[in-house]
């Protein structure tokens, strides 16, 4: 699978703005959403081919969003990684039962970020 768009989902604008960086530095097309629910909608309609998904978020938390778009078809193709504050093994477990390729954990590392990108290619 080849990736060149990536919908990159965070409530901290902070956040937000640091991975969508390092993304698009590293030369891909970079999509935005600061919710769950938005994160749905945006996959659904511009059909990302990677996600890097918050999990504490208003609404609708990233695990949530992460078992809609694994349940529907237009979308459960799409890759999705959590970048998140969570970083206890059963945070990882949980993702990894809602659906999630990779788990990493905040402070956003670019290193990280680039490997796991490269290895969803």
């Amino acid at each position: 699978m080849s990736i060149s768009k990536v919908l990159v989902v965070d409530d901290s604008s902070t956040d937000l703005l640091h991975l969508k960086k390092i993304i698009e530095d590293a030369g891909y097309l970079t999509l935005t959403a600061t919710s769950g629910q938005e994160a749905v909608e945006t996959a659904r309609t511009q059909q990302p081919d990677a996600i890097f998904l918050d999990i504490v978020m208003q609404e609708m938390d990233g695990y949530e969003a992460c078992r809609v778009l694994t349940k529907d078809s237009a979308t459960k193709h799409i890759p999705i990684v959590f970048v998140t504050s969570k970083n206890q093994k059963a945070d990882r477990v949980w993702a990894e039962m809602q659906g999630a390729k990779a788990f990493i954990s905040k402070p956003i590392d670019q290193d990280v970020i680039l490997e796991q990108l490269n290895a969803l290619q």
